[in-house]
């Protein structure tokens, strides 16, 4: 018997020997996006064939971040498990039934911050599905609301190698981030050397983020406008609605995604991964290549030395940099930004090109403080103004 139990220690031990490896820093593009994506707290899924390592990379990002991860396998578990189980209290008829949340979701809330990881999701029925939208996008879990502090990431098969695999519903498809992981035959030579690829959260630069918003709405707004037909377009094939693809939530996860880049250290791969798996092949790629094209000055910049900007003369990029102008005022309004932000309208009015600076006109007279007076530069907007009701006659 003491015999037995020794080999098995020593078993044990050679175990731990083999699971024993190190990490290094490495460019890999899906890490990359994979971090992009969850340090702005979007829902991510990753996509990819069995066995190639999803839930490895999840675990080492949450060992990267020192934060507990909790593995849900979502095709094994009932709706009411997401949904929350009806406990009856004393007197249900003046307190209600609050819906009872899982254990994990329990640990995760004292825990505060976390990764939970819902695994086989394109195995789970179109039930569980619908149980699991309002988790991945309210965070709610039951009666229970998780901490803001707590990401969201999923793996999914393809429907072909998943296990009784199901086309993702169109609705839960649309609140993720789409990641498609494939593998590379010299990490995995490596890896099983000891060592695995591992990347970096962007860091946030203090110096970047006070702009980074107001850039990133900016480029949005001049890119729908100019094509508004990308703003939802859903498509028409089951297998393609259960993956990324436009529309007015999945935008907003773009800007997200932008803001976080543009104020860190995220490279463009990374950022365009992400937007991709966000908005789908199609707009993601048209949006891209606009990206690329624009290269906007920074607002802030500007506003501190207004007479010295020219306009661009590209009428998406004029469009961009005001609706850019106006959000970096309405971040962090004064008195002489917002003057600052009339002086540069007033060089669309001559340039030529008014109509182009009539909604960032409209959207700045209405931030106007009572006690500022009315800057000569508004007088090109007066009409404009009068007929949109910003300002009285």
């Amino acid at each position: 018997m003491t015999e037995a139990l020794n080999q098995l220690a020593a078993a044990d031990e050679l175990l731990a020997a083999t699971r024993a490896t190190r990490v290094e820093r490495r460019d890999n593009v899906q890490l990359e996006a994979l971090a992009l994506a969850v340090s702005a707290n979007l829902p991510v899924l990753l996509w990819g064939e069995p066995g190639i390592g999803k839930s490895s990379a999840l675990q080492q990002l949450a060992d990267r971040l020192a934060v507990p991860m909790e593995t849900v396998i979502a095709s094994i578990h009932e709706p009411s498990d997401f949904a929350g189980l009806p406990v009856v209290g004393d007197d249900p008829a003046t307190q209600g039934v609050p819906m009872a949340p899982p254990d994990w979701a329990v640990r995760l809330t004292r825990s505060g911050i976390g990764l939970v990881f819902f695994d086989e999701l394109s195995s789970a029925p179109p039930a569980v599905q619908a149980a699991l939208l309002r988790v991945v996008l309210e965070r709610r879990v039951g009666s229970l609301e998780l901490p803001p502090g707590v990401r969201v990431v999923a793996a999914a098969n393809p429907p072909a190698s998943a296990a009784d695999g199901w086309h993702l519903s169109p609705p839960l498809a649309n609140r993720f981030v789409h990641l498609h992981w494939t593998h590379d035959p010299e990490v995995v030579a490596r890896g099983l050397a000891g060592t695995w690829p591992t990347a970096d959260i962007p860091r946030i630069d203090p110096r970047r983020a006070a702009s980074a918003l107001a850039r990133a709405r900016g480029t949005l707004s001049g890119f729908l406008t100019a094509r508004p037909g990308l703003s939802h377009h859903m498509p028409s094939d089951a297998e393609a609605r259960g993956g990324a693809w436009p529309s007015p939530r999945t935008w907003e996860m773009a800007l997200r995604l932008l803001t976080f880049a543009l104020a860190s250290n995220a490279t463009r791969e990374a950022l365009a991964t992400a937007l991709v798996g966000a908005i789908g092949d199609g707009a993601g790629l048209e949006f891209i290549t606009y990206l690329e094209e624009l290269d906007l000055p920074d607002p802030n910049r500007v506003l501190a030395d207004p007479g010295a900007f020219a306009l661009p003369e590209r009428g998406d990029r004029q469009l961009a940099f005001l609706t850019a102008v106006v959000s970096a005022v309405q971040s962090n309004p004064s008195r002489p930004r917002w003057e600052a932000a009339w002086t540069v309208l007033a060089k669309a009015v001559d340039a030529g090109v008014p109509d182009v600076a009539a909604r960032a006109a409209t959207d700045l007279a209405a931030m106007r403080d009572k006690s500022w007076p009315v800057p000569p530069t508004i007088d090109a907007f007066v009409d404009i103004l009068r007929l949109s009701g910003a300002m009285g006659r």
